[in-house]
Order: structure tokens, then sequence, then C-alpha cells
């Protein structure tokens, strides 16, 4: 098992930043892939981005290449999300996930966070 619990949500304005961290325990969390997820309501959740066990390849959705940075630090047991102008589409509940490896689909990971709340206002 890996428990993953998210922090650093909150509400920002158009243009803004926010740091979104995501603490691990459990099982060896350096062997798992990590994704983040964004689900705003009514809406499917989303991949945002993902990064490798190894931390050297990240890859992320169109909608925040360039704006969103995923990193990890794996003796610390945790991932991040640095997001960087946001903008009030981007509002939603964001998750991390553990899987084995990096993938846009939902399903490719086994581990949730229970989501931290991100709010952009215009």
């Amino acid at each position: 098992q890996v428990q993953l619990v998210e922090s650093g949500g909150g509400l920002v304005q158009a243009g803004g930043s926010l740091r979104l961290s995501c603490a691990a325990s459990g099982r060896t969390f350096s062997n798992y892939a990590m994704g983040w997820f964004r689900q705003a309501p009514g809406e499917e959740r989303e991949f945002v981005g993902g990064i490798a066990w190894s931390g050297g390849s990240a890859y992320y959705a169109d909608s925040v290449k360039g704006r969103f940075t995923i990193s990890r630090d794996n003796a610390k047991i945790t991932v991040y999300l640095q997001m960087n102008m946001l903008k009030p589409e981007d509002t939603a509940v964001y998750y991390c996930a553990a899987g084995r490896f990096v993938g846009t689909s939902k399903y490719r990971y086994d581990y949730w966070g229970q989501g931290t709340q991100v709010t952009v206002s215009s």
C-alpha cells in the first residue's frame, strides 16, 4: 500500500502561482511513477502531468504545458506540482496518484490521495 496526502491548495487570483505537495508513505515510493490529475465539477478526472520513478522524465497535458512543473524528491518521499500563470479554468480538485508507469489514463494508477481544492478567481 502507498498512502498519499496532498496539500497546498487554495484560492488564488488569475496569473498567480501555487505549489501543491503530495507526501507519500508506505511501500517504496521511489519505485512508483507519480501523476497529478484534476477534476472540476461535472467533469471527468483528467491528466495534468506525470513523472517517472527516476524523476528524469516528466509529461504534461497540453493545457498546462509551459505553466506547470512536476518534480519529486525521493529522499523526502514527496512530489510537487508547481503551478504558474494560473487561469480560472484550472479550478478543480487536484489529486496525486502512484502507479508503476506514467500514463495519461487514470486507470494506470493504483493509489490516490484525497485531493486538494484549487480555485482560481478571475
